[in-house]
């Protein structure tokens, strides 16, 4: 099956350090190739609104660890990675530990791209237990419902937008999510949907102003 995404845009990001190697490179063409520009867009917002908090908060992480993982981390929602037996943020893992093989990542660091990814829609890990996956759930959230929105810089926020536009990601993530949870009862998506994630959606303020 054909990558459904259209283009590889490049690295920078309004205010965020990225990291390169061929790591961020190879993690940046395979999502851009295979997810939409919303979700494309999402991946890379959800890690700079990361890599942003980390840097008010005084938060060190592993900035490559994190750029791919975020990167990844929704690849499990497209058709060529969907699984119709596991939980879509799974069969993202699954992803991330086979292109990081290809990278020659040793074992333990191919197993931490995979947890981040997995962990990103578990219950909230902290940034004591594990920076890494602490920040990709503070990204996620952030560009997902809003949550903390208001304590970043309203012109980095815009800044951002500007260069990864929303592209309609809301609603499409949604229908993401619900067709996911419809496939696999039980699943983190499932439980998203039945917490009420299309009323944080929608209340978005990311999303204020539609483009």
């Amino acid at each position: 099956m054909e990558p459904t995404g259209a283009r590889i845009p490049g690295a920078w990001i309004p205010g965020v350090e990225v990291p390169s190697g061929a790591a961020a490179e190879a993690a940046r063409t395979l999502g851009a190739e295979y997810a939409d520009e919303a979700l494309f867009n999402h991946s890379v917002r959800s890690y700079a609104f990361g890599a942003e908090y980390a840097r008010q908060h005084g938060i060190e992480f592993d900035r490559e660890l994190l750029y791919v993982a975020a990167l990844l981390h929704d690849l499990g929602l497209t058709v060529p990675f969907d699984s119709h037996t596991l939980p879509f943020e799974e069969a993202g893992g699954h992803v991330a530990r086979v292109l990081t093989a290809g990278l020659g990542w040793p074992p333990a660091r191919r197993e931490r791209a995979a947890e981040l990814i997995v962990l990103h829609m578990r219950d909230d890990v902290t940034a004591d237990e594990d920076p890494e996956s602490h920040l990709l759930q503070v990204g996620t959230s952030a560009d997902v419902s809003g949550l903390r929105v208001g304590g970043f810089d309203a012109e980095f926020t815009a800044a951002l937008l500007s260069v990864y536009p929303r592209a309609g990601f809301g609603p499409a993530f949604l229908g993401l999510v619900t067709e996911q949870g419809v496939r696999k009862p039980g699943c983190a998506a499932a439980h998203l949907v039945a917490g009420g994630v299309a009323a944080r959606i929608a209340a978005n303020p990311l999303d204020a102003a539609r483009d």
